[in-house]
C-alpha cells in the first residue's frame, strides 16, 4: 500500500531532477531494495529505534501529503496534517485494520496499477519534444533515494519476493506515466496521476482516481505509523506524541521534496544499521 500512495508524489519529483532517467532511478532503487530485503531486521538498540522510528515518521508525512494534494488540491497542507492526526489518534486508540481489509485494499490497488498500465500503452502518447539527454548522475540517485522507502518491505516471510513485486510495479507505473506525458510534463506536475488520465482520454476516471487516492494513502499511513508505534516505540508516551507532533508540522508545511529526501536518507540509514546487524551476527554465530 506505501508504494501506491508514494507513487502518486514520487515520479514527478524524481523527473523534475533526473528527466527521463528517473526509470533509471527506479532501477536503482530496485536493487537496492531487492539486496536489502535480504538482511535482517533492525535491533532494539537506541539509533535503531530512533532510525527506525524517524524514517516511518517521513513516510507517514509523504503518504499525508500525497492524500491532500489528490483528495484536497485547494487546502492539501491543512488536509496532509489533520490525516497525520486521524492517524496518530486511532493509533493511539488502539485500532487496526482486519487483515482481510488490507488484503483486499492490496489487491484492488494493484488492479488499478495493472489497468493504469494497459490502459496507457493501447492509447498512442503525444509527440515528446527533445530526447532522452545525458544521464544527470545527481538527479538518478535522488529519483532512487525518493522511492526507495516504498520498496524495502517489512523484514520478514517472503521479503525478497514482496520486494521483486513492488519493484516491477514502480518500473511499469513509471515507464507508462514517461510514455505519456514526458519527463517535462511530468516534473512539472503536482498530481501526475492526474495529467496522466487526462493524457490517456480518460479524464472521467478522475473521480474514480480520488477514490483510488484515498485506499492508497490512508491506510497506508495508519499502518505505517501503527507498525513504528510498536515496533519502535512499544511504552508509548513522549516519543509517540513528539513524533506525531513533528509529523503534522511537517505534513503542512515542509516542501515534498525535503520530506522525499528524509525518507530516503533514512531508508539508506536503516539498510546501513541492518547490515551492522549481520555482520554483529556473523561475528558471533
Amino acid at each position: 500500500m506505501r508504494l501506491a500512495g508514494a507513487l502518486l508524489v514520487t515520479l514527478a519529483a524524481g523527473a523534475a531532477g533526473a528527466g527521463y532517467w528517473v526509470l533509471a532511478g527506479v532501477v536503482l532503487a530496485a536493487l537496492v531494495a531487492v539486496g536489502g530485503s535480504r538482511l535482517p531486521a533492525l535491533g532494539d538498540d537506541p539509533a535503531g529505534r530512533i532510525v527506525g522510528g524517524l524514517s516511518r515518521l517521513a513516510q507517514v508525512v509523504v503518504l499525508a501529503q500525497a492524500f491532500g494534494a489528490y483528495v484536497f488540491p485547494l487546502r492539501p497542507g491543512y488536509a496532509a496534517a489533520a490525516l497525520v492526526v486521524f492517524v496518530a489518534a486511532a493509533a493511539l486508540a488502539g485500532l487496526q485494520l482486519p487483515d482481510l481489509l488490507v488484503k483486499w485494499v492490496i489487491g484492488l490497488l494493484l488492479a488499478a496499477a495493472a489497468v493504469l498500465v494497459a490502459m496507457c500503452l493501447v492509447i498512442a502518447p503525444v509527440s515528446q519534444a527533445g530526447g532522452i539527454g545525458t544521464p544527470n548522475a545527481a538527479g538518478i540517485v535522488v529519483a532512487a533515494l525518493f522511492l526507495l522507502p516504498f520498496l524495502v518491505p517489512e523484514p520478514g516471510e517472503r521479503s525478497t519476493g514482496r520486494a521483486l513485486v513492488l519493484s516491477l510495479v514502480a518500473l511499469a507505473v513509471t515507464a507508462v506515466t514517461l510514455l505519456q506525458l514526458g519527463p517535462i510534463r511530468l516534473g512539472l506536475s503536482g498530481t501526475a496521476m492526474r495529467d496522466l488520465l487526462s493524457a490517456a482520454d480518460a479524464g472521467q476516471l478522475q473521480p474514480l482516481l480520488t477514490v483510488i487516492a484515498v485506499l492508497a494513502t490512508l491506510p497506508a499511513a495508519f499502518t505505517t505509523f501503527v507498525g513504528a508505534r510498536q515496533r519502535f516505540a512499544p511504552s508509548g508516551g513522549a516519543p509517540v506524541a513528539v513524533g506525531a507532533l513533528l509529523a503534522v508540522v511537517a505534513a503542512a508545511f515542509a516542501p515534498l521534496p525535503a520530506v522525499l529526501l528524509a525518507a530516503g536518507l533514512g531508508a539508506v540509514a536503516e539498510l546501513l544499521l541492518r547490515m551492522r546487524v549481520r555482520r554483529y551476527r556473523g561475528v558471533h554465530d
